[in-house]
């Protein structure tokens, strides 16, 4: 992994955290524009990061909502 990518997944880690205790889902936004100001070339690993993490999080909610919905689907009617 290069320098870039190694500090942009470091930065999209920390960024998730933020979010999680600022409550805030759009925060990286926030980041991903001041890193934009300075290194436009992060700022796009660090996006890339971010969604990354992002869309690992909502295919692991669908999958676990579509396990819990199997396991009500095989509980019906016992």
């Amino acid at each position: 992994m290069s320098m870039v990518q190694d500090i942009a997944e470091k930065l999209a880690d920390d960024t998730l955290k933020a979010m999680k205790h600022l409550d805030d889902d759009r925060f990286f936004m926030e980041v991903a524009s001041e890193l934009g100001a300075a290194s436009t070339t992060l700022e796009e690993a660090f996006l890339t990061a971010i969604r990354v993490r992002l869309a690992e999080r909502k295919a692991r909610a669908f999958i676990r909502a579509r396990i819990e919905g199997q396991k009500k689907d095989e509980n019906f009617g016992r």
